[in-house]
């Protein structure tokens, strides 16, 4: 069995093509298994990092913000884009796939476009509840669409509907396996103490780092909370000096656990009892899974505003509260803070409200369908 992958941009898209993967060489471990992506891309470095083999295909999207590097990248992409059925062929007929998967990024569209022409199985994975311009164009043309959630099914074609099968999103095994008084005691939050984690991508979000600046200037005065926050790239310098201008000792404070990146989310998730962060898919997938209280702050900056479309469907289940990003201020989040963790009997039910919307078996399924596929 041969299965070709195609998927990129982010690490919302990479890691649950990666996720599949690994489960269905577990279930065929003679299957060869090769990824397409963008060679520089972060897939790039993820896929051999995994121990799966990776062929370059270059793709970019239209930027609609029209500045002179962006008009210089759209120029770029209308080439690629001339030239992308030629080379989604060629990527193909040198594998001879029994099976192409998408599960997202601006690579999936032309291999899956190409594959379902030359009348290979295929099927692509729609991570976000709001489904993207990509997943709209495969609906119509692959074997199955495979969706995070029920609500995506509304934004597709009715001509697709037969095809789609709601899995959930991948998650990671550890997510499932972490143990809360483990986890604390790794993460170093004292016994008796309430956790917050918070963090706003790896890039960093400033507004989040804003807001959550008056949060911990807030809380550490009565010491009662341990926080850990992520920066972000971008936030490194930033956190230290709103924290200094609000005047809280940052440095050695043992209430505070302050990072750029947080590289071991599943204990961290685990041991936390208030999480504030974006609303990414993936992101949203582990915390149903590990059935945390969170406060969401949908990112403004992507596509169709598809973190917002993620975000209420977690408040519509009562498992979390959103704040948009046009309405966030630093007074705002204290007081929202404030009243979540005064409250423990609703941090509960907001955690066991998301624990029940969670599909912790969703890879398994999503690999059940694909070998349906070769059936």
């Amino acid at each position: 069995m041969k299965v070709l992958f195609a998927c990129g941009g982010t690490a919302g898209h990479i890691n649950p093509g990666l996720s599949i993967a690994a489960v269905l060489r577990e279930r065929c471990p003679d299957a060869e298994i090769r990824f397409a992506g963008n060679p520089d891309g972060m897939e790039a470095r993820l896929v051999p990092k995994a121990g799966f083999d990776f062929v370059p295909f270059k793709a970019m999207g239209i930027q609609r913000r029209l500045t002179p590097y962006n008009i210089y990248r759209n120029v770029k992409s209308v080439c690629l884009l001339m030239t992308a059925e030629p080379r989604a062929k060629k990527v193909i007929r040198a594998f001879a796939p029994d099976l192409v998967v998408g599960t997202g990024g601006y690579v999936s569209g032309p291999i899956l476009l190409m594959a379902a022409r030359m009348g290979i199985p295929t099927a692509t994975h729609e991570q976000n509840a709001f489904p993207g311009v990509t997943t709209k164009l495969l609906s119509k043309q692959v074997d199955k669409v495979l969706l995070a959630v029920e609500k995506a099914r509304e934004y597709l074609p009715k001509e697709a509907a037969e095809r789609c099968v709601v899995t959930g999103n991948p998650v990671r095994p550890e997510i499932l396996l972490e143990r809360r008084e483990e986890a604390r005691r790794k993460c170093g939050v004292p016994e008796g103490k309430l956790c917050i984690l918070s963090f706003g991508g790896s890039l960093g979000a400033q507004r989040v780092n804003e807001a959550v600046a008056d949060v911990m200037a807030w809380h550490t005065k009565e010491g009662k909370i341990h926080h850990i926050h992520a920066t972000g790239q971008y936030g490194t310098q930033l956190l230290p000096r709103l924290l200094t201008q609000r005047g809280v000792a940052w440095e050695g404070n043992p209430n505070l656990d302050i990072r750029e990146y947080i590289d071991d989310m599943p204990a961290c998730l685990a041991a936390a009892d208030l999480v504030i962060c974006r609303a990414g898919a993936s992101t949203l997938s582990e915390l149903t899974a590990a059935g945390r209280a969170s406060v969401l702050i949908p990112s403004p900056n992507v596509a169709e505003n598809h973190q917002y479309h993620n975000a209420m469907v977690l408040q519509n289940a009562g498992a979390a509260v959103v704040v948009e990003e046009k309405d966030l201020t630093g007074a705002g989040l204290v007081k929202l803070v404030r009243e979540l963790t005064g409250d423990p009997a609703r941090l509960g039910q907001l955690g066991e409200n998301a624990r029940k919307i969670a599909a912790p078996r969703a890879v398994e399924q999503i690999a059940d369908e694909l070998l349906a596929l070769l059936k």
